[in-house]
């Protein structure tokens, strides 16, 4: 994993470009703190500079540096990310007749592109990546993301030309420009809770390459403009794709192919490790390592025991005879609005709970360890309705098909077992909820947000559980959760692997029927029989769900309430940006201060996230027009 940047201009000559790049490197040091590189080209029109961070995972040698050029010196390749198939295709490559000057993944990626072209390549690749692929041959200049855009390419356009890098910081640093504020990116945060929805970011003229996308600049126009196309789609993918196997044999295609993602991604030069939070997926990626005591146990946990998950992470530790080197969040106002800080600024937007600190603090830790490489369960809950939003969802579904004897069985059995239905949380739940059925309370909304339309994030009129799934892949769920895993292991230079976003598993695993994912009052249900062979009882038909929690609403309400007013004092940005109105986000507050733990009508993202908001608009407001 790294980090890319790169300039196409036709006004700036070799000496701004350099500045330019030389500028990318030192701003993503984090990224790549192994090896730095730049190329430009200037020999044609408009020139293109390219830089790179390296952080090196494969190929520890020199000869993995880049930029790298192709072996006919036509092509120039910046690229950051893991094609974990590298191996499978370089032999197919050797066998028409190419030979390899590196034992890189990158070598093979820019040799598939040359041969087969963007298309074909791309749709060999199984991995996660972001690059942009100089064709001199063919005049053109590419950026691409993988399927579902686990790694970042933002791009901006100005009268100096195209100008793209792995992070936000960088765009707005070397573009030495202000921009807006985007008010329908920051309404969906505040009000909703939503990032990443869309290729749009906090600041306007700022963007994103989307995924599954690529996009192609024609150098010999002498342009700088993008034209975008999309290699990948998920649901056009599905519809074309057969279950050929049913019962048992269903249940061991599951298990093999979630093997085989995870043995794909144990490919590294590297030390590994797995964050452990003593749930079903992280436990599982634990689990389906052949030989565990070849990587490392990482855990976030807590002092207060209502969220504290030792117990179950002891369970699994021992169960692999591994110990667990555990970060304990326990944090006191300073250090947690240092830690908000920090993390905000690597995050290049606003941080969605203290869970981000706890990934930040793990990722410390696994640097502190000699871990570079750490895979992480993020995408099974999305692909296996691991959320309690799905039980919902499915009862919209069968009410819509009168399936009312499967509206009273699925709800007895969940509640018989006592999962999902007694995690309910009114206050969470009000986002999916349909507005005149949800609490009223104070609208806080300031004038700058006065045209935001929110997004209907529940179950759409005529959508399935399964386009449902797939809106979270793509919108509400999944683009967030990489971001803050890519910023967070990259701010300590380590790379996180998610195994269940192999796109394999993710066709297989969203292509099942809603029935084989809730299931006889449980969650994830082929999944847990999947994987019941090879874990704990008491970890495969675990009842609670929590992840990398913390007790954040309650620290919200006492320890660091003193702090958090002082960020909500009239003169602080989120009043004079106009984006919050103060009164009545004072008057959520004392409601929400009222509350018992968990109960109420005001979630904690709508006490926190005024509260991120502030704390990165103190961080970024150098780069914002008044």
């Amino acid at each position: 994993m790294c980090g890319i940047a790169g300039v196409v201009s036709n006004v700036m000559d070799s000496n701004e470009l350099n500045d330019c790049l030389q500028c990318a490197n030192n701003i993503q040091n984090h990224r790549g703190p192994d090896a730095k590189g730049i190329h430009i080209e200037d020999k044609i029109a408009p020139k293109v500079g390219l830089a790179h961070q390296r952080l090196s995972i494969l190929d520890l040698t020199q000869a993995g540096n880049q930029p790298m050029a192709a072996f006919d010196g036509q092509s120039y390749i910046v690229y950051n990310g893991e094609i974990y198939n590298y191996i499978e295709i370089r032999h197919e490559l050797q066998k028409l007749g190419y030979s390899f000057r590196s034992n890189s993944d990158t070598e093979v990626i820019l040799t598939a592109l040359q041969h087969w072209g963007i298309d074909d390549a791309l749709n060999r690749f199984n991995g996660m990546w972001a690059f942009a692929w100089l064709n001199i041959k063919k005049h053109s200049l590419y950026l691409a993301r993988d399927r579902f855009g686990i790694k970042p390419l933002y791009y901006s356009l100005n009268k100096k030309g195209l100008f793209f890098a792995s992070e936000i910081k960088t765009i707005l640093e070397i573009t030495q420009q202000k921009y807006s504020l985007d008010y329908q990116v920051v309404g969906e945060y505040l009000q909703q809770s939503l990032a990443e929805s869309s290729d749009k970011t906090f600041f306007k003229s700022i963007n994103k390459i989307p995924a599954g996308s690529y996009a192609e600049i024609d150098l010999s126009s002498n342009s700088t403009l993008l034209h975008l196309h999309k290699y990948y789609d998920l649901k056009s993918n599905l519809e074309d794709k057969e279950l050929k196997v049913v019962g048992s044999d269903l249940i061991e295609q599951v298990r093999e192919l979630f093997f085989s993602a995870v043995s794909l991604r144990l490919r590294s030069d590297v030390p590994i490790g797995v964050l452990l939070s003593g749930g079903i997926d992280s436990s599982s990626i634990a689990a389906a390592i052949r030989k565990p005591e070849n990587i490392k146990l990482l855990s976030a946990v807590s002092k207060d025991k209502r969220f504290d998950e030792s117990p179950f992470i002891d369970i699994m530790a021992r169960h692999l005879t591994l110990p667990v080197n555990k970060v304990t969040l326990d944090l006191g106002a300073d250090q947690a609005f240092a830690l908000l800080d920090k993390v905000c600024w690597y995050n290049d937007e606003p941080v969605g709970s203290f869970s981000n600190v706890a990934h930040y603090l793990l990722m410390e830790q696994a640097k502190e360890l000699g871990v570079t490489v750490i895979l992480s369960g993020q995408g099974a809950d999305e692909l296996l309705c691991g959320y309690r939003k799905y039980l919902g969802f499915y009862v919209q579904e069968m009410l819509r098909n009168s399936d009312y004897k499967g509206v009273i069985g699925n709800i007895a059995r969940f509640m018989f077992n006592s999962t999902v239905v007694n995690q309910f949380s009114l206050a969470e739940a009000g986002r999916y909820l349909p507005k005149r059925l949800r609490s009223h309370v104070p609208n806080i909304n300031g004038a700058a947000l006065a045209d935001f339309e929110p997004q209907f994030v529940g179950l759409a009129p005529g959508m399935s559980v399964r386009e449902r799934q797939i809106s979270d892949v793509y919108k509400y769920s999944v683009p967030i959760l990489t971001h803050y895993e890519d910023r967070m292991s990259m701010a300590w230079s380590r790379e996180v692997r998610v195994p269940f976003l192999d796109y394999r598993l993710v066709e297989l695993l969203i292509s099942l029927p809603t029935n084989m994912k809730l299931n006889r009052g449980w969650t994830k249900y082929i999944f847990r029989k999947a994987l019941e062979p090879y874990l704990p009882k008491e970890v495969i038909w675990r009842k609670d769900k929590q992840g990398f929690v913390n007790p954040q609403s309650e620290w919200l309400k006492h320890e660091l309430r003193d702090e958090l007013l002082e960020y909500f004092s009239p003169d602080s940005l989120i009043f004079k940006y106009n984006l919050i109105k103060r009164n009545e986000l004072l008057q959520l507050y004392d409601i929400y201060c009222k509350q018992k733990p968990d109960k109420g009508v005001v979630w904690f993202k709508d006490i926190f996230n005024p509260l991120a908001m502030e704390i990165w608009l103190r961080r970024y407001d150098s780069y914002l027009t008044k």
